[in-house]
């Protein structure tokens, strides 16, 4: 997708540990990383849906709730 060279990675990497610092870097870094798994997940779905079979279930009433004849 992108081709980046040693010194490029070095020098992003360097100016998100200014902006970011040292104790909030791995936070962002999961964050992206989880980012970027939803969605590739997201766009494999709609590449290939998944046909789930639709669950339908029947309503039974029980007797004693049946109504009342009128004479």
């Amino acid at each position: 997708m992108f081709s980046f060279s040693m010194p490029e990675l070095v020098v992003i990497l360097v100016i998100a540990l200014i902006v970011f610092g040292p104790g909030k870097l791995p936070e962002v870094g999961k964050a992206i990383g989880k980012g970027m798994q939803e969605f590739r997940r997201a766009s494999n779905e709609m590449m290939n849906p998944k046909e789930e079979p639709i669950k339908v279930e029947a309503k039974v009433e029980s007797d004693s709730k049946q109504p009342e004849e009128k004479k």
